[in-house]
């Protein structure tokens, strides 16, 4: 028994070291070569680090936190970031929006509403297995719109199992189907996924500009995803009904219905939507900077309901902000703003111009790709912080708004590629295999994700591709108009006669 243990405790050793091994080796072969052929010696510091946190975040997990604070630390010791670059680059609006969001999904959950959601699902009328998973993948999508794609997913998959263990079937399938349409759906408003807000607030889009661009077209992919869905799992839905026809014939239900008291947490979920959404309005008529209410709205909303439940207040902030999560991605943001401070974002943005040109109609699918494979293999946020400063570069030869769509699009659809491709991935698989104990093989998923994504990256190239020419130029055109009247507000005499 102990000989077993060392010797399993010698190979996880040699396993960690070999892992380390070729993260050091990697980057300092990008710092090395990038500084022989095309870097100076602050681009090659800042180009190396980037890829050694990339690598340290597939490699050691459990350990990217630490890795990312002593990236930082290096960044910092060789000059190539200074500490208010630091404090510019960190996107703490972004950190303090997620912050604001966290708590007020943790309030919905005391208030019954997700409860509420799954007990809508449960007693549709006429159900099917097809009724059935249209209804749960489709609220699965709508709910990461409005909150977020991992509790989403936690609620959807609560359902499932319950129904899945009345009829005796396994709930692999159905939690797949669940996944693929909640990643899909993500990308429908700015709440829905950490990167829509970063590329918001980056390319100074508005709520409205998700929902007159983003949202349609999710909705699109969400229901080519869907059509897919049915017919690769066809077996699997035909087993349902005839399970589900032997149950209701002996009069018994999917689920136990119970009453919820879910308006307070209904009404809380439409008036912070509301203030969200209003939040360009509210800009105009005070002057103020783009977006600047949009990141404060879910703080206020916050902030009344730590007021009104101030007895859960401290347990909101201390359980159900993922600060973990938070940190690294301020760190993330941080780094990947040296890419752009030092200047390697230019020399990328040139080297894809230059393969790439400047034809939009090759562009917009070539970012689809690249973000979608990018973020099947390493975190969407991570490859989204470092390919923004990219598309900012390219706005100074090309209408760079269908580019974020497209940044936007990959970066969610591409997380069904496998298994590791987002957050909702990982929890659902984590959940499916403690609660029923089935493991989801990485070449299944492999396979299924693979064409589930292609045929929704295909649905948002030909949405883009129809929508471009009503695009507005450049940033968005509420942007703009809010930038005239804001500078027309600041001009001296402005708003006197002459």
């Amino acid at each position: 028994m102990s000989e077993t243990a060392e010797s399993s405790s010698d190979i996880g050793i040699s396993s960690l070291i070999k892992r380390l091994g070729i993260l050091l080796l990697l980057s300092l072969s990008v710092g090395i070569l990038g500084r022989i052929y095309v870097f100076d010696p602050l681009q090659s510091v800042a180009s190396g680090v980037f890829v050694g946190i990339i690598l340290g975040t597939l490699f050691f997990w459990n350990f990217r936190l630490a890795i990312a604070f002593i990236g930082l630390a290096v960044l910092i010791c060789s000059h190539s970031l200074s500490i208010p670059s630091f404090v510019q680059s960190a996107a703490l609006e972004v950190i303090l929006f997620l912050v604001g969001m966290m708590i007020i999904v943790g309030a919905l959950r005391d208030l019954g509403f997700f409860t509420w959601v799954v007990q809508l699902i449960v007693s549709m009328p006429n159900i099917s297995a097809r009724r059935f998973m249209a209804a749960t993948a489709t609220a699965s999508a709508l709910l990461a719109c409005a909150v977020d794609e991992v509790t989403s997913i936690i609620f959807v998959s609560t359902l499932i199992f319950q129904v899945c263990d009345r009829l005796k079937l396994s709930p692999a399938p159905y939690v797949i189907m669940a996944v693929l349409a909640t990643n899909v759906g993500s990308a429908g408003t700015m709440m829905g996924n950490p990167v829509g807000i970063y590329i918001g607030t980056k390319a100074h889009l508005t709520f409205e500009d998700f929902m007159i661009w983003a949202f349609p077209c999710m909705l699109v992919c969400l229901f080519l995803t869907e059509l897919f869905c049915f017919f690769y799992f066809r077996k699997d839905l035909d087993e349902f009904d005839r399970r589900l026809k032997d149950r209701l014939s002996r009069d018994l239900g999917l689920a136990p219905k119970v009453q919820v008291p879910y308006r307070q947490g209904l009404a809380l979920l439409l008036l912070t939507i509301a203030f969200i959404a209003s939040h360009h309005q509210i800009e105009s008529r005070l002057g103020l900077d783009t977006n600047s209410i949009l990141l404060i709205a879910p703080l206020v909303c916050a902030g009344v309901i730590m007021i009104i439940k101030r007895d859960r207040a401290r347990h909101y902030v201390e359980h159900e902000v993922d600060w973990w999560t938070l940190l690294f991605f301020m760190l993330l943001f941080a780094v990947a703003g040296t890419l752009e401070h030092t200047g390697v974002t230019r020399v990328m943005a040139h080297g894809f111009s230059k393969v790439c040109g400047h034809d939009l109609n090759t562009l917009v699918p070539m970012i689809l790709s690249i973000s979608a494979l990018g973020s099947a293999f390493v975190d969407n946020v991570i490859f989204v912080a470092a390919f923004c400063p990219v598309i900012e570069e390219l706005s100074k030869s090309v209408n760079v708004f269908p580019l974020w769509w497209a940044l936007l699009f990959g970066a969610c659809f591409g997380g069904n590629i496998t298994m590791i491709g987002s957050t909702a991935n990982i929890v659902a698989l984590g959940m499916l295999e403690r609660k029923s104990h089935l493991h989801v093989s990485f070449f299944y998923w492999l396979k299924l994700g693979f064409l589930s994504s292609l045929i929704a990256l295909i649905g948002a190239w030909l949405m883009l591709s129809a929508m471009t020419p009503f695009m507005p130029a450049g940033k968005s055109a509420n942007a703009k108009i809010q930038e005239s009247q804001v500078h027309e507000k600041t001009l001296p005499g402005a708003g006197t006669e002459p």
